[in-house]
């Protein structure tokens, strides 16, 4: 059985290692900061101990009772129920996610608590210490790597013979890479819409191309998500 000062050296690592990886998040402005991350380790870690409490209160059974004791379990529905708490940093605006990242160190927090609590100090330092280093140290090397963008083209034009085929002319010419493409046909007021999906390495298509397909004779609109 652990000592009431091992439990206290348990839970103060993990508030300690917890609140480490909170401070990253807090200095960049995230939802979950140095107290969330704390508090969620420091839970993690207590509810690893009682586990253990558990197992090894209950190891060799009660008499005249069938008990079977799994010190996994409470731990696994903490990382089953620590879901629904990265669940809610997570935010959605338009075409953009944020808050992924900050998901993923809640769950991995949560995974150093259990493992200190559990008495593996150095694993679980070391994990701590790769996510704080991951998420200081490869941040400027995700702004420098090439990375695809996805752009949505829409544009409204009237049912004109050829349109379809200048447009796509246009697309081509400017090497505008469409990975799908949809086209709907309002025969009441005889106009077209086409959806282009693009995959491109800048931000934004090249504004020549939009500014070609806006000035063509019958097109209406052009918006770009």
């Amino acid at each position: 059985m652990i000592t009431d000062q091992e439990i206290i050296f348990r839970l103060i690592l993990a508030s300690f290692l917890g609140g480490a990886v909170g401070l990253e998040r807090e200095v960049h402005g995230r939802p979950a900061g140095v107290r969330t991350y704390l508090l969620l380790s420091l839970g993690s870690a207590l509810i690893m101990i009682i586990s253990e409490y558990l197992f090894h209160k209950y190891h060799g059974g009660v008499p005249g009772i069938n008990l079977q004791v799994d010190p996994g379990r409470i731990a696994a529905q903490a990382i089953t129920g620590i879901g629904f708490l990265g669940a809610g940093v997570i935010i959605r605006s338009k075409d953009t996610i944020r808050g992924l990242t900050t998901a993923a160190c809640v769950w991995v927090v949560c995974a150093v608590g259990l493992t200190i609590g559990a008495g593996f100090y150095f694993y679980g330092g070391a994990v701590a210490a790769i996510t704080v280093v991951s998420l200081v140290g490869l941040k400027p090397l995700e702004k420098k790597l090439p990375r695809d963008w996805y752009q949505e083209i829409t544009v409204v034009s009237a049912d004109l013979p050829g349109q379809w085929e200048r447009i796509q002319e246009i697309i081509d010419r400017h090497r505008l890479k469409v990975i799908d493409f949809g086209l709907s046909n309002d025969l009441e007021k005889k106009e077209l819409t086409l959806t282009f999906l693009l995959r491109q390495r800048a931000v934004h298509p090249q504004p020549e191309a939009l500014q070609e397909v806006f000035v063509l004779e019958g097109v209406k609109r052009v918006d770009l998500k």
